[in-house]
């Protein structure tokens, strides 16, 4: 074939840009009966899913929660692959979303008397789109998380994508660590998702407002995240946008939040304060 009669190279189609995400966030009151705490979550992924959003957070410890952590936890453990998780991950499949909860995981091998805070970001096909094992622990305010839980393995960040959007988990009381939610901003997360159960008490609650505006602010990035109502949690789950602005908030009763993560709105405030690009320290490890 002469090159005249070769066909013309035909232009590449143009990619479509990513279209914003609606997220939510959920509020209740997990408590020691397992199955009630899923019951009440399905509600919720139920309400959430109809309102539209395709990414839906729930709290820690979603699974079982005490107020004071004690060997009710080791004993409510199960494996990632038992039954609750499974239930969690079918109703993912169930209303097409991806669900993001804290479970208690049995920690396997010889350490018996603990146990794994982790996070279970299930997608709509059932599977698994990411798994975080809580790294600091709270042992702080009179409280001894490490007691019962094991920290988790010094990994890279996890993080799943939706339709072009980036999520990266991190969760409770690692909020107080700036350098492990930069750590998720510097793998490419567009919209840090933080449960947690953050216990009430003199200041607590501006303390989580405020910690939750600054990782947003300081690593322009969405926030979105998703606590127990009363009485074992402070409540005020959240959803901020990169520049700290409050888009949806709830009080201290069971509830979901909805808003939209909107990458065109995240590049223009990364444009004009390019904090993450102007940075001059890397996080190790």
């Amino acid at each position: 074939m002469g090159l005249e009669e070769r066909p013309a190279a035909q232009p590449a189609a143009a990619s479509e840009p990513p279209r914003p995400v609606d997220i939510a966030v959920v509020q209740f009151g997990p408590y020691t009966d397992k199955a009630a705490n899923l019951t009440a979550l399905r509600g919720h992924v139920r309400a959430a899913a109809e309102l539209g959003a395709k990414v839906v957070v729930a709290p820690e410890y979603s699974m079982f929660a005490v107020k004071r952590l004690d060997q009710r936890v080791v004993a409510a453990a199960e494996p990632i692959t038992g039954t609750w998780v499974s239930e969690l991950r079918g109703l993912a499949a169930e209303f097409g979303v991806h669900v993001v909860a804290g479970v208690v995981e049995s920690a396997g091998g010889t350490d018996t008397d603990r146990v794994y805070n982790t996070l279970v970001a299930a997608a709509p096909d059932a599977e698994f789109a990411a798994v975080y094992r809580k790294v600091h622990l709270y042992d702080a305010f009179g409280f001894r998380e490490s007691e019962v839980v094991a920290p988790g393995p010094l990994e890279a960040p996890a993080t799943f994508t939706v339709d072009g959007v980036s999520f990266g988990l991190q969760t409770c009381f690692d909020l107080r660590f700036p350098e492990s939610c930069r750590r998720v901003a510097a793998a490419g997360a567009h919209v840090l998702l933080l449960p947690a159960q953050w216990i009430p008490g003199p200041g607590k609650l501006d303390q989580w407002t405020t910690l939750l505006r600054a990782r947003a602010i300081e690593n322009t990035v969405y926030v979105a995240a998703a606590d127990h109502c009363a009485p074992r949690g402070a409540g005020a789950s959240m959803i901020i946008d990169p520049a700290g602005a409050l888009l949806a908030e709830l009080g201290d009763a069971d509830g979901i939040a909805t808003s939209r993560i909107d990458l065109d709105h995240l590049r223009q405030i990364r444009t004009t304060n390019p904090s993450l690009s102007l940075r001059r320290f890397t996080i190790e490890p």
